[in-house]
């Protein structure tokens, strides 16, 4: 039994997420959390709501609310949606919790022990109309490398730079929109990430596996030259700055640091807060010296988290000079797309989590973000592909397989898995073909190659439907219904199999369609397995209500004119 740590990028607390957050890593590390756990690895999914840092103080002046009542309030919600989503998390944290506060000071005592950390007077932006220095989400402008208008001033999302808020051209405070601009002294602690680049180059030569889009990444920002980071913010919103003995440190009193410096280690410190509640171990899962050596750490995030994940936070860890465990594998997404254009949590472009499940349940989502998600390229939205995405393989291929054997198991085997019959060549080669296609879909999970695994799953329920098209037991029943028994009772198994597989991604839907048949297993299969004989004859099956109902036309134009459509 491996040991696993998955861990998906921290949702910000700046409102609900949309879709694309949820395609772009907090889906898929549940549905490998889920995988690993149906092969009967011991899994820990961690993830936390990241609430400091200009997003919380921003939304929170907008919402009316203190900053803290704000982030109390939206940790409940993102973590209400998360469940409603079938999100499996172990625990989901707090960033501003005292294990992560307590955890960021002690890195940066670290790290500055080892000469990794120094105080600057640096020149920052004042807003003389806010009369305050502005951190560098606070300040917007023109990207000096690509031109995008309404870059933030520590990274564009056009082109993915990181930046300065001095780096800007034609720069405005995102609190007030004033150009009332000047820079001024002030100042604060510096991560002399110049000193690490050898170290981090090294590590991420070291790491196997890595999909290319998250090394080039990496690279990128390596050879385009690391630059030391400010880690500290002119924000009353955060983890304190403190001295190395963790007494008041002069000059830098009501600073924080940067939110970039402290949500990483929330990793670490929502571990530690599982453990604070629950009574468990913590350091086992992250100190190599305590247990950690035979964890595999696999990482989930957008391409945007990509430069942060590689560069900064191994800077933090590899700096410290102490055995935390490092991620191991780290899998990237493109962006999910919304007609043209981006989803955007700031200006409400999309459709959000909430509002996804008024429109339908889970599992509808959840299927159509994993088998045609933004994995290999960024992926485009439209409620046009939503429709026959759903309509094809959910409620056509798996539910009309499931429905349909077992109203007739019902008709006219008085709703039992029948005796009797024997099977033959036909049910040989299905049992063949389940192999191969179980043992595809297996390999695809591993790789966390999401769409290719989705791909194996629709294919294994197209075998299904094309043995009952040509055992048809329907017919045999009318001249042979020993023999129809035999291929009844091979298609109810099937049945248990496909909500085996299918646990991982639509687990909602798994449970109802295991218990049709009377069963809730839904361990992961072997491929080389028994697979078609499991089911006791005599056991009790049920037809449930219509597992995915088709998606019509009317109701795409009502979403359309809701949310936006083509001319989005």
């Amino acid at each position: 039994m491996a040991r696993i740590l998955i861990t998906s990028a921290l949702p910000y607390i700046n409102g609900i997420k949309h879709l694309g957050n949820l395609a772009g890593s907090m889906l898929p590390a549940d549905v490998y959390a889920r995988f690993k756990r149906a092969r009967g690895d011991e899994v820990l999914y961690i993830c936390a709501t990241d609430e400091h840092g200009t997003p919380a103080e921003l939304a929170a002046a907008a919402a009316g609310q203190d900053v803290r009542t704000y982030c109390d309030e939206q940790h409940q919600i993102q973590k209400a949606a998360g469940e409603a989503f079938g999100l499996s998390y172990d625990w989901f944290g707090r960033s501003s919790s005292d294990a992560n506060r307590a955890l960021t000071q002690h890195f940066a005592a670290a790290l500055e022990a080892n000469g990794y950390i120094e105080e600057r007077v640096d020149r920052m932006i004042y807003s003389i109309d806010d009369a305050r220095f502005l951190p560098d989400r606070y300040v917007e402008g023109t990207c000096p490398h690509c031109g995008h208008v309404g870059a933030r001033g520590d990274q564009c999302d056009n082109c993915g730079r990181l930046l300065d808020p001095t780096d800007l051209i034609d720069p405005y405070s995102s609190v007030s929109g004033s150009r009332n601009l000047e820079v001024r002294d002030t100042r604060h602690l510096y991560l002399l990430q110049t000193r690490l680049e050898q170290p981090i180059r090294d590590w991420i030569d070291g790491r196997q596996g890595w999909q290319t889009l998250a090394k080039s990444i990496a690279l990128k920002h390596l050879d385009e030259g690391l630059i030391d980071r400010g880690i500290t913010r002119d924000l009353k919103w955060g983890v304190p700055v403190v001295a190395p003995d963790g007494g008041p440190r002069p000059g830098m009193e009501g600073k924080v640091f940067y939110v970039w410096f402290d949500a990483p280690i929330e990793y670490i410190g929502a571990t530690q807060e599982l453990a604070d509640a629950n009574g468990r171990t913590w350091r086992d899962w992250w100190r190599t010296d305590e247990g950690a050596g035979d964890v595999r750490y696999v990482q989930f995030m957008g391409k945007d988290n990509v430069a942060f994940h590689t560069v900064s936070f191994p800077a933090t860890i590899l700096g410290s000079g102490e055995p935390w465990k490092t991620v191991d594998t780290l899998k990237a997404f493109n962006w999910l797309n919304w007609y043209g254009g981006k989803f955007s949590t700031s200006q409400k472009r999309g459709v959000f989590m909430d509002q996804a499940l008024e429109i339908l349940p889970a599992d509808y989502w959840r299927w159509h973000l994993t088998a045609y998600g933004p994995e290999g390229s960024d992926a485009a939205f439209t409620w046009e592909q939503f429709q026959s995405t759903t309509n094809k393989d959910l409620a056509d291929v798996l539910g009309n397989f499931v429905n349909r054997i077992v109203k007739f198991t019902e008709s006219k085997f008085d709703g039992v898995v029948p005796d009797g019959g024997e099977v033959g060549p036909l049910e040989a080669d299905l049992a063949r073909d389940m192999s191969a296609g179980i043992a595809e879909a297996t390999a695809a999970f591993e790789a966390m190659e999401f769409r290719k695994a989705c791909v194996a799953l629709r294919a294994v329920w197209v075998l299904g439907n094309e043995y009952l098209q040509v055992a048809a037991p329907w017919t045999v029943f009318k001249t042979d219904p020993v023999q129809a028994a035999a291929s009844v009772r091979t298609a109810l198994n099937l049945v248990a199999l496909f909500a085996r597989l299918a646990a991982p991604v639509i687990p909602s839907s798994a449970a109802r369609i295991a218990a049709s048949v009377g069963v809730d297993d839904l361990s992961w299969p072997e491929a080389s397995g028994p697979l078609l004989d499991l089911l006791p004859r005599g056991q009790k099956v049920q037809a449930t209500e219509v597992l995915f109902r088709k998606i019509e036309d009317a109701q795409v134009t009502e979403w359309a004119e809701r949310f936006g459509g083509a001319e989005a």
